[in-house]
């Protein structure tokens, strides 16, 4: 494969994504579903290609639709690659808080995060166990597809199709970025749902009744009153481009996880890694987990180094944003643009059991637990990690704002100091890259028993420890409610 091939398959993935968003500006149910523009154009080239349009037509259009098997071989690499930069520049220009202090401000945030993503874990390998192995002949690592598709989101899906071909689970991926599709549209249109209900109910502080978003917000621009600078310059652009800058730090960051990772595969080489468990099968739990996770520990490293040097300043994280905005949106068009769906209908039943459970699931944390560990502003802190956890931060966010407009909570500010303990681990973190190789050499019952403690340990413990200050809370808002003149 030429250079100029590759390149060319990178362009025609950004004229897709211009059309994507030309369709988010113009349709109506589109708009109201928020679907991402890079969702939409991940849509027109699925159906553009082999697996519709392909099938459809048949003859020359039959191997990849009207494109090349090349650009299609392209795109198949792209997720890959680009989900360690989001990883990589997640951390990169922010202050990093002592966990102590992380934990002290939001510990109840914190107990929720974690319910939501060991239980999708201990819920998936039930459901595996006990019904989807059992009764359609599927691989216990479907157990860990829910929080893999759900709280990872497309890119931690996209990124570990190596780690399940690898391990001998060639649909795991298709049926992992199908999932996050579903948790995506299904997290925007259950979450308006659930402000609309809270609105209606009381549980939102600052909004009541029907609640719908602006024209601008559904179209997905600014008013012109609503522009803010993209980022800041850190560097005079005679002497190096600030975003070429902040590139290269990146680069560095994803190189630090690279040797970190290749460091832990020797040591597992070199000690229990030829440890043979079952016919053949050696104990490389390391050989099969993939960078993004070890680039977000990079770029810890590297903002922690930047900090001890003093030039920390030099890292803005809104333009690390704009990088990892640019990587997730290819991403998610090039995954979507290269999803199965003949893999996802012979798993149809799976699929369809994994989604329903996911969303059965997270629905039920937030309506039963939230409430019992959060106080004030229960609703407006919940509905953050509602969103993430059945599609991506960005749907979080979206929600927040929603519900509190002016950010007058201190939603946004638990929900970000969260992410920082919360992300190393899951939602595409060490725990989301190991889990579906320790579930392949040791069976599902030791994750499952893991991830059942963990779970305990943050509902139960929540509940224990952050329960009074809830219950207390909440009995002050309510005589407030009381006193306040309808």
């Amino acid at each position: 494969m030429s250079p100029a091939q590759i390149g060319f398959a990178i362009l025609v993935l950004g004229a897709f994504l211009i059309i994507g968003k030309l369709v988010r500006v113009k349709v109506r149910w589109v708009q109201r579903l928020f679907l991402p523009s890079s969702i939409v154009a991940g849509a027109l080239l699925l159906v553009l290609g082999p697996q519709v349009l392909g099938k459809l037509a048949g003859g020359p259009l039959a191997e990849a639709g009207i494109f090349t098997p090349q650009i299609l071989e392209v795109w198949g690499a792209l997720p890959g690659l680009l989900i360690s930069v989001v990883f990589a520049t997640m951390f990169l220009g922010q202050d990093l808080p002592r966990l102590s202090r992380a934990v002290t401000l939001v510990g109840p945030q914190l107990s929720l995060g974690v319910a939501l993503g060991s239980g999708q874990y201990v819920v998936g390998l039930l459901l595996a166990i006990l019904v989807l192995v059992p009764f359609f002949s599927a691989t216990p690592m479907v157990g860990a597809l829910i929080e893999v598709g759900f709280e990872g989101g497309h890119g931690t899906a996209a990124g570990m199709r190596e780690t399940f071909q690898s391990l001998g689970f060639d649909s795991g991926a298709d049926l992992a970025v199908g999932l996050a599709t579903v948790g995506i549209v299904g997290g925007i249109v259950i979450g308006i749902g659930l402000i609309n209900w809270g609105a209606r109910t009381g549980r939102t502080e600052f909004l009541s009744g029907q609640v719908s978003a602006s024209v601008e917000e559904q179209r997905g621009l600014f008013r012109r009153d609503e522009y803010y600078p993209a980022a800041t310059m850190t560097s005079r652009p005679a002497s190096v481009e600030p975003l070429a800058l902040h590139v290269a730090i990146c680069a560095i960051a994803i190189l630090v996880g690279w040797a970190i990772l290749e460091a832990l595969r020797w040591i597992e080489s070199a000690t229990y890694g030829t440890t043979e468990i079952r016919d053949g099968v050696t104990l490389e739990i390391f050989g099969s987990v993939p960078l993004f996770p070890l680039a977000l520990l990079g770029g810890v490293i590297v903002q922690a180094a930047a900090k001890a040097l003093k030039v920390d300043h030099l890292i803005d994280h809104q333009m690390m944003l704009r990088i990892q905005g640019l990587a997730l949106d290819f991403l998610i068009v090039s995954a979507i643009a290269t999803l199965s769906i003949t893999a996802i209908g012979e798993n149809l039943a799976t699929f369809l059991l994994l989604a329903a459970a996911g969303i059965a699931f997270t629905v039920s944390v937030f309506y039963f637990f939230a409430p019992k560990v959060i106080g004030r502003f229960w609703f407006e802190r919940a509905i953050g990690d509602f969103g993430q956890s059945m599609g991506v931060t960005a749907t979080g966010l979206i929600l927040m704002r929603i519900v509190d407009p002016e950010a007058k909570s201190p939603a946004f500010e638990a929900f970000g100091y969260k992410q920082l303990v919360f992300e190393p681990f899951f939602g595409g973190g060490l725990v989301t890259a190991m889990a579906v190789p320790i579930i392949f050499f040791v069976g599902p019952w030791p994750l499952l028993i893991g991830m059942g403690i963990l779970f305990l340990v943050s509902t139960v413990g929540g509940i224990l420890a952050f329960g009074p200050t809830a219950r207390r809370e909440h009995r002050e808002r309510a005589a407030e409610l009381q006193r306040t003149p309808a």
